[in-house]
Formats: structure tokens, C-alpha cells, sequence
């Protein structure tokens, strides 16, 4: 119990060092640039109080529980066992099919803690007001959601197979640019900013557990080279989803005013 009291406090001693610097450009900022005093100044401490608090206790639980939890849920899928049903397999006897429930499970995670995400809620509640509710905050969750899941089963596919990630970067910017001059102007900027709010603090931890497990688990991967990168596929595959959700909106209008225009025919 003790150690875990001082891991604890060591963490958010940590925290606070961390958080120290952004509180002192904002006040630096507020007294001598811009020369005001500060509203309800007791509400402001407070507020950094708990955000020292909130992320002490997240960095902590990130170590005790979410990262080994991504390292035994990789171990676990990974087993030859598991994968083939025979107790006599071996890791060298799998091809990367044989990975299927990572994949499922890579996906359906991705899918949850994006759609999970506070930053990913904010945007897309600000979407929703500023677009007129054009763009439904959950239309556009799900759309992320959707991307960051295929982005980690894409990712988790690349360490199964040992694909570059130079490869499959590449070619997801080919297909981003591609849809970027096909997709209505209105949607593209948020596209990409919600590449961006996909990976933050629910998903990153999660992923990076999952690429680092995988990564030791399965023969001839190093976790360096092949556990880091899952977080880029992660960032791009939100761009490609959510421009596809607006060109099928504007495709579902553009059938919708032809059929009206007939109907008046």
C-alpha cells in the first residue's frame, strides 16, 4: 500500500511540473501583456487543482491497469492456441489471416474509445451548432469512430504482416488527397482536424498498448520498429471516413432534389 502511495504521489508531483509551465505563461500573459486581473481567481486555482488532480490519477491508472491490460489482451489473442484451437500450434505454423480476432478486436476498440473521446464530443458538438445541425455531432462520432477502428485493425495488420509503415502511410495519403478534391469544401477542414481529436487521451494509451503487445508477442517483430506507428494509421483513416460521410450526404441530397424535381414533372 505504501508504494503505491508513493508511486502515486510521485505522479503527481510529476504532474504538477508538467502543468506549472502552462499556468505560468497564462498569467504571465494575463497581468503583463494584457495588463487585467484575473475573474474569480479562487475558480482558476481550483480548476488547476483538479486538472493536476485528473491527470495524476489517469497517468497512474494508464500504468496500473490500461497498459497491461492492452499487453495481456495481445498476448491473449495472439496465443496459437486460442487462434487455432489446437493446443499444439505455434506461432510459426499462423499466416496473417489467422489473426482475425485481433483485427475484430482492433476495430470494436478503436470504434469505442474514439467514439469515447471528450475532445471528439466538444468538435463535434461545435460542428453540430456552427453547420446548422448539416453535421450531426453523432453522425460525425460515428464517422470518426469508424476510422479510428479501421485505422488500428489496419495498423494491428501491419505488424502481423511486418508491412513498412512507410507503405501503408502512402497509400492512405493517396486516398485522402484524392478524396480532398472530390469531398464538398465545406467538410474537408474538419476532416482533418478530427484525424487530430481521435487520438487523444482515451485512445492513444489504449493503441499504444495494443502496438507494444503485439508487437512482443508476435515472433520476428521488434517492439520499437513495429509496436510504434498504429497511432499514425489511427490519425488518418478518421480523414478518409469522415469524407466519405459527407460525399454520401451530399450524394443522398443530390438523389433527393432529382427526385423531388421529377415528382413536380
Amino acid at each position: 500500500m505504501s508504494a503505491m502511495l508513493d508511486e502515486l504521489s510521485s505522479t503527481l508531483l510529476s504532474t504538477l511540473r508538467d502543468v506549472l509551465p502552462i499556468a505560468a505563461i497564462l498569467f504571465v500573459f494575463q497581468f503583463l501583456v494584457l495588463r487585467r486581473r484575473v475573474q474569480h481567481a479562487g475558480r482558476v486555482l481550483l480548476g488547476f487543482v483538479y486538472v493536476v488532480l485528473g491527470l495524476g490519477f489517469f497517468l497512474a491508472g494508464l500504468e496500473k491497469a490500461l497498459f497491461p491490460l492492452g499487453r495481456l489482451m495481445a498476448e491473449q489473442l495472439t496465443d496459437p492456441a486460442f487462434l487455432t484451437g489446437m493446443t499444439d500450434a505455434t506461432a510459426e505454423t499462423l499466416r496473417w489471416h489467422d489473426y482475425y480476432w485481433v483485427y475484430l478486436f482492433a476495430l470494436a476498440i478503436g470504434f469505442a474509445t474514439a467514439i469515447a473521446e471528450p475532445a471528439l464530443i466538444a468538435v463535434a458538438m461545435k460542428a453540430s451548432q456552427v453547420s446548422g445541425g448539416v453535421v450531426t455531432a453523432w453522425g460525425l462520432r460515428v464517422a470518426v469512430g469508424l476510422g479510428a477502428g479501421i485505422g488500428i485493425a489496419v495498423g494491428a495488420l501491419r505488424i502481423v504482416t511486418g508491412i513498412p509503415l512507410g507503405y501503408v502511410v502512402m497509400a492512405a495519403y493517396a486516398l485522402v488527397i484524392l478524396q480532398t478534391f472530390r469531398a464538398p469544401r465545406s467538410i474537408i477542414p474538419l476532416a482533418y482536424d478530427s484525424g487530430g481529436v481521435t487520438t487523444s487521451t482515451v485512445t492513444v494509451p489504449i493503441v499504444a498498448a495494443l502496438g507494444l503487445g503485439l508487437a512482443t508477442t508476435i515472433p520476428g517483430r521488434d517492439p520499437l520498429i513495429d509496436g510504434f506507428g498504429m497511432i499514425a494509421t489511427t490519425c488518418l483513416f478518421p480523414i478518409i471516413t469522415v469524407m466519405t460521410y459527407a460525399q454520401i450526404g451530399q450524394w443522398q441530397a443530390r438523389r433527393r432534389a432529382a427526385r423531388e424535381q421529377a415528382e413536380r414533372r
